[in-house]
């Protein structure tokens, strides 16, 4: 595969399958582009299309200032901003405890590894013996530029006369994102990086400090809307050919989820190969989008060029 030429892609149902975990792979799918996973379907020709996105010019910022989430999740510590002064007139700065996947950021192909059968591509070494493979370096070499689609899912329960409460376990599924297109009139096409909103974010600073700090306490259980983690999901999203999904919540899936059903990371990252974007701010995209019915843009986001790197804040944004 070309960087002007993607490979045809096969069904989901047509993967050969991993019948011990109950999921497909794609890792004979991408050849010798296959550590840059779904992100391979932005193709020179892609990029060129998807400028035609941006019609006002209108930025607007995906990605939240450093810190937002505080306490941090997951047993993160807090970033800590420091300044230093070098000479008399001049100053650097420095961060502490910067978590790259604390925040808004993309989850690399390193950052899930599917059982003893390992990361995408079937590698079976960890990252500290992978070298530079799969590392994150390969996504920001070119940078991750695209057409979005914005899925309010949050707005599609509100018109239906039955709000979603997006810190409470809300599986959505694959039915209600093709419903949610559908009454926005939009389509997705091949390369796209399909952005869903929750009403997550909003939720979240809703809340007072004394709730944020019960919240992030809650470990390993946050309580959030997300997508369903079966197999239908992941013949959703690998059928329409997307390079990647995006989202508002802290990790895409439902939480807690259902061990029954499976986990979405491990069926994408690892098994398909897919970009997977979390806490990505849609709020006032969200806004933008519903004042004039167009739900499409260009998605601008350069990852960090850490080479061996398993994740990376977004850099993310929207031109309208």
């Amino acid at each position: 595969m070309t960087r002007s030429d993607s490979a045809p892609s096969p069904a989901y149902d047509e993967l050969p399958r991993l019948e011990e975990l109950g999921a497909r792979h794609s890792w004979d799918h991408f050849g010798r582009d296959d550590e840059l996973g779904t992100m391979g379907r932005v193709t020179d020709a892609k990029v060129i299309e998807s400028l035609a996105e941006a019609v006002d010019g209108r930025r607007i910022n995906l990605t939240l200032p450093v810190g937002t989430i505080d306490p941090p999740f997951y047993g993160r510590e807090a970033v800590e901003l420091r300044f230093l002064q070098t000479d008399r007139n001049t100053w650097d700065d420095r961060l502490d405890s910067l978590y790259p996947q604390g925040g808004s950021q993309w989850d690399g192909l390193r950052h899930v590894r599917a059982r003893e059968f390992g990361y995408y591509g079937g590698r079976l070494a960890d990252p500290p013996d992978l070298g530079a493979e799969i590392g994150i370096q390969r996504w920001a070499e070119r940078g991750i530029l695209t057409r979005g689609v914005l899925l309010d899912v949050d707005a599609h329960f509100r018109r239906a006369g039955a709000p979603l409460d997006a810190l409470e376990p809300v599986a959505v599924t694959a039915q209600t994102l093709r419903r949610t297109a559908q009454e926005q009139g939009v389509e997705l096409r091949e390369g796209d990086v399909l952005c869903v909103r929750f009403g997550w974010l909003a939720a979240y600073r809703a809340m007072s400090r004394s709730e944020r700090e019960h919240y992030a306490a809650s470990r390993p259980l946050l309580r959030y809307a997300g997508l369903a983690a079966d197999e239908e999901m992941a013949a959703y999203l690998w059928d329409n050919r997307l390079a990647g999904v995006a989202l508002d919540n802290p990790a895409a899936e439902v939480s807690p989820g259902d061990p029954r059903v499976g986990s979405l990371h491990r069926r994408l990252i690892p098994l398909l190969g897919f970009a997977i974007g979390e806490l990505f701010d849609f709020e006032e995209l969200a806004s933008a989008c519903a004042a004039d019915g167009r739900w499409s843009f260009l998605l601008v986001s350069v990852p960090l060029d850490v080479v061996g790197g398993v994740g990376s804040p977004a850099n993310a944004v929207a031109v309208r």
